[in-house]
């Protein structure tokens, strides 16, 4: 990831926004510190956009409209440890 100060972000703000696209996230600092990541779109859609949310991943459980669903208990052993 490329770090741009602050100043030079504004300066050149056209070439961050390509490289953001071209080459992945461009990270700037504000006197020497990380404040801010410019993305491309792509990217950002894809951390953005889950596709679906919980309540609809919940539904799409073969477990869903159960009022109390019995699981069995694991009867194995536990596992041995060498010492």
């Amino acid at each position: 990831m490329r770090h741009w100060q602050m100043q030079e972000a504004k300066a050149r703000l056209s070439e961050l926004v390509r490289d953001a696209e071209e080459e992945g996230p461009q990270e700037i600092t504000l006197h020497g510190k990380p404040v801010a990541v410019v993305l491309s779109r792509e990217q950002y859609e894809r951390l953005t956009s889950a596709g679906e949310s919980l309540v609809d991943f919940m539904r799409r459980s073969p477990l869903w409209g159960e009022d109390s669903p019995e699981f069995e208990r694991d009867k194995s052993l536990t596992r041995e440890i060498d010492l």
